[in-house]
């Protein structure tokens, strides 16, 4: 527990960012703190790891903060790592969805060879607010016929509900 409130103490809340009346949740001070970082990637591949049953094949990690994690959690667990992007930022041939966001509405993007039917993916990002982004990466992983097997995040905010509108269970090491 003690490391999770060394995590809790490093978030920074921005107010006004991206635009008035949010208030941001800054996951970087983390990465400022090696003992932190390694303390959060080690709470999380525990949780994985004591939770889900079944082989992870792939870890999706989110446009952006979801690529600091994703990576280091799928060469924990064995599987491959693949980003969800957002538009115009992946090569070659791609599978798009748009999706809203609590202060728009966006696209996201993968690259069509990025997982194979069946195959078990976990979805990490940083913060989970209204569920927007995480359900159309659910969207993306179901198009692929893959199954989303569970949801990560660093940060929860619970009253904007985002667990009611994803496919598959979530956890989040902070709520607020």
């Amino acid at each position: 527990m003690a490391d999770i409130e060394r995590i809790r103490g490093l978030i920074r809340a921005i107010p006004d960012f991206p635009k008035p009346g949010i208030i941001f949740q800054d996951i970087f001070p983390i990465f400022q703190d090696p003992i932190a970082v390694e303390s959060l990637i080690t709470h999380l591949v525990y949780h994985i790891t004591s939770t889900i049953n079944e082989k992870i094949d792939v870890v999706i990690g989110l446009d952006a903060r979801g690529f600091l994690l994703g990576p280091v959690i799928a060469l924990r667990l064995g599987a491959a790592f693949a980003p969800i992007r957002k538009k115009g930022k992946l090569p070659g041939e791609i599978v798009s969805v748009e999706y809203a966001k609590e202060y728009g509405v966006d696209t996201f993007e993968m690259e069509k060879d990025a997982m194979k039917p069946g195959q078990n993916v976990i979805v990490i990002d940083d913060l989970i607010a209204t569920g927007g982004s995480a359900a159309a990466a659910g969207i993306l992983v179901n198009s692929f016929g893959a199954k989303v097997l569970k949801y990560l995040f660093v940060i929860e905010l619970i009253e904007l509900k985002g667990a009611d509108v994803l496919n598959a269970p979530l956890y989040s090491v902070l709520k607020y």
